[in-house]
């Protein structure tokens, strides 16, 4: 399975109601949660099914499934790594917390459990990034967009997150113990009892915005969905024609070529598919 089979599963089964999939005790939470399950059943083709059915559906497609304390959200046997963001109004910005943007996911990422780096064999992986606008229970705006395409290397931010940790480290006269957050200092008080821990706090854009100048909402709609793809992995999968065939079925569902900006390097443009569908 792949994202032409999720976009596929998408159109022939426009369900943008979330609310059955929700069972959190939180509103906010519960509707993240919803929203992450109904990506599991694009992927999966799990809709209608129940118990053991669907779930042994999921464990088929996916060889890991984390959460916010273990990211990532999902990753596909011997594909690509998913993260879903969900999002309350159209302009919001994604809150990533104390973990950076990802170009693409490593298996010797300190960020990650041991459980997702034995799952499978496997050293680098491409990441989605699935980003839903929620309403209400109901899903009002849906992107899938690549790390690659939306967001620079990792060099670009561990670099300024080492040059904040180094002068934070160099402060004189702290205590400060081994964290792999920005800086963990200990004893600030007379008493010796006071820490005080340092996190980044990570942000970016949402891909409406960020993509803007290729894409634009038509905002009338029950429901929207956009996915672009850079030509190189579009060409790595071997389920395109399916996908192109559907579009040629359904006119709310097309398939452009347009170009994107490097995100290392924004005065190089990027040859890529815009896939986009409404309801």
């Amino acid at each position: 399975m792949n994202i032409i089979n999720a976009i596929i599963n998408l159109v022939q089964n426009p369900i943008t109601q979330l609310v059955n999939y929700s069972q959190g005790r939180n509103r906010a939470n519960s509707m993240g949660d919803a929203l992450e399950e109904y990506i599991k059943d694009i992927f999966s083709n799990s809709f209608g099914m129940s118990g053991t059915e669907r779930l042994e559906r999921i464990s088929s497609v996916f060889s890991y499934l984390g959460n916010n304390s273990n990211p990532p959200d999902a990753m596909l046997k011997h594909g690509d790594a998913i993260e879903v963001k969900k999002i309350e109004s159209d302009n919001a910005a994604l809150a990533l917390n104390s973990s950076y943007p990802k170009h693409t996911v490593l298996s010797s990422s300190s960020m990650i459990s041991s459980a997702c780096k034995t799952a499978e064999d496997w050293t680098e992986k491409d990441i989605i990034y699935a980003v839903g606008v929620v309403k209400q229970n109901h899903l009002k705006h849906l992107c899938m967009v690549y790390g690659l395409d939306y967001c620079a290397s990792d060099e670009c931010y561990s670099r300024i997150k080492n040059i904040i940790k180094t002068g934070v480290e160099a402060i004189p006269g702290i205590d400060f113990a081994e964290s792999k957050e920005l800086g963990h200092i200990n004893k600030i008080d007379p008493l010796g009892i006071t820490y005080m821990r340092i996190r980044g706090m990570w942000g970016i854009e949402n891909p409406w915005k960020v993509f803007s100048y290729v894409y634009t909402r038509d905002m009338s709609k029950e429901f929207t969905f956009m996915c672009i793809i850079n030509d190189k992995k579009w060409n790595s999968f071997s389920n395109i024609d399916e996908l192109l065939q559907l579009a040629n079925r359904v006119p709310a569902l097309t398939i452009s070529n347009i170009k994107v900006k490097n995100p290392d390097n924004p005065a190089q443009l990027n040859k890529a598919k815009l896939i986009s569908y409404y309801m």
